[in-house]
């Protein structure tokens, strides 16, 4: 079946409001042959003769008179949609934003989020999700609005994304705990016990870190994630925690936090979306507030 020439509808649209060809194709900026032609295929489309000759002028038919309301209504909508979006009315803006991302990026940024949603956005509504994997099929379903997480080369290339900051690993220890007092060395911090956080411990930094130094840490306890369970346990034993610097800032208070005593790699997070919301104006804000949010704690 032969798709219809969606531009007849703006050829009708004048051709019914003018009532003449002339007038019509002076107004679209056709020869008036042009436009002769033009409704010759309105009426082979259609079935019907839209306009017939009345004295000097044209006349609309019965079946002219029936569309020409929702012919205008459509050519309206359709300008309006290839229109430029103008500018968001964010304090009018109504709308629930769902964000994936870590439970120590929640914990550390979530508050300042939320005090800048309030302030610019009180109808607007965040909903956070855990991320236990990097699935992006929630992205592309348009499930969740945005992700932050550490662009690796299995993210899917589709995706937009955004470094948010660059973040590296940390020990920390309760108050008192041994390693408060003297220099740390990678060989005291290896022979102490440890809490283990990773998804995937075949691939985690730190044991490839010591490996390197031909050492070994205990793990006595094991999180697929959390880092602010982990932290929960140190503080509260003489466990060894390794975490984020920029992720857990706010929670490593009343801890003793020191540098690792050897060299791992600094890891960018990045904002993830799908290319569906980028030109959406309340997707652009959210973004834009996430990125000043991290940018400033």
């Amino acid at each position: 079946m032969t798709r219809p020439d969606l531009n007849l509808l703006v050829t009708l649209d004048v051709l019914l409001a003018e009532g003449s060809v002339a007038r019509a194709a002076q107004r679209l900026r056709l020869s008036p042959s042009a436009m002769s032609r033009a409704l010759a295929r309105l009426r082979a489309a259609t079935g019907d003769p839209l306009l017939v000759r009345a004295g000097r002028g044209l006349v609309p038919t019965p079946r002219a008179l029936e569309v020409r309301g929702r012919v205008g209504q459509l050519v309206q909508d359709g300008e309006a949609m290839l229109r430029p979006v103008g500018k968001l009315a964010i304090q009018q803006l109504a709308r629930t934003f769902t964000l994936r991302t870590s439970e120590g990026f929640v914990e550390n940024f979530g508050p300042g989020l939320l005090a800048r949603v309030s302030a610019e956005a009180p109808g607007v509504q965040l909903r956070f999700l855990q991320k236990p994997t990097k699935d992006s099929t929630l992205l592309r379903e348009g499930t969740v609005d945005l992700e932050t997480g550490v662009v690796e080369p299995t993210t899917s290339p589709e995706l937009r994304t955004q470094a948010l900051f660059r973040d590296r690993y940390l020990g920390v220890v309760r108050k008192g705990h041994a390693l408060t007092r003297g220099r740390i060395t990678a060989a005291r911090y290896a022979g102490g016990r440890h809490i283990g956080v990773a998804r995937d411990p075949s691939r985690d930094p730190i044991d490839d870190a010591l490996a390197a130094l031909d050492l070994k840490r205990k793990i006595v306890v094991s999180l697929v994630a959390g880092f602010s369970t982990a932290l929960a346990l140190a503080r509260s034993s003489d466990l060894i925690a390794t975490v984020p610097e920029r992720h857990t800032g706010n929670l490593r208070a009343g801890l003793h936090s020191f540098p690792l005593p050897f060299a791992t790699p600094e890891f960018t997070v990045s904002l993830l979306w799908h290319p569906r919301f980028e030109a959406d104006p309340g997707h652009r804000w959210l973004r834009n507030l996430v990125r000043e949010v991290c940018a400033a704690v």
